[in-house]
């Protein structure tokens, strides 16, 4: 890199150098820089027939309508998956007992990953005791002393298209 044409470097590329990298900047791509670690809204208006690229997410086994309710969506990438603050965006919305229908907006069609996660008690914290998940294709969640270990990439993958793609994910819980 050369400090003669500062135009050229991207915002990225300068807080890279800085040794800022860690704020979750995504690299451009070729149509525009995307943001990660976003909070959005459950917009339904996005899964209306006709919209897309998009997921209507069908969301069951909820076992209470208290705490929040937390949709992460992931591309489909190894260095992104269940990293943190590397989800495209995370939509925050309450919980129904039961089941409840989230519409995820994805920036172009391609390969995804989504995590659902239940927090029962509203903390904001993952309290493996109480709390549910669940996650694109519905893998298994195995445990190791107690503690959940997510299932790889490779399981949870799925393919969205230029419409409005769907997909169920059951929400499990360990108690």
């Amino acid at each position: 890199m050369t400090f003669d044409a500062p135009a050229r470097l991207s915002l990225a590329a300068v807080l890279a150098a800085a040794g800022l990298g860690a704020l979750d900047l995504a690299a451009p791509s070729p149509a525009a820089a995307q943001t990660l670690g976003v909070k959005i809204d459950n917009d339904m208006s996005r899964c209306a027939p006709g919209k897309g690229p998009a997921v209507r997410l069908d969301i069951s086994g909820l076992k209470s309508s208290s705490g929040n309710l937390f949709v992460r969506t992931y591309r489909a990438r190894e260095g992104d998956w269940l990293k943190s603050r590397r989800y495209l965006h995370r939509i925050d919305t309450t919980p129904r007992k039961g089941s409840t229908t989230v519409c995820v907006p994805l920036p172009s069609a391609g390969d995804y990953a989504i995590v659902v996660q239940h927090d029962a008690n509203g903390n904001r914290s993952k309290d493996f005791s109480t709390d549910g998940a669940g996650m694109s294709n519905n893998p298994a969640i195995k445990t190791f002393l107690g503690i959940p270990r997510p299932p790889g990439l490779d399981q949870t993958r799925f393919r969205a298209g230029d419409g409005v793609t769907r997909i169920a994910i059951q929400v499990k819980y360990q108690s």
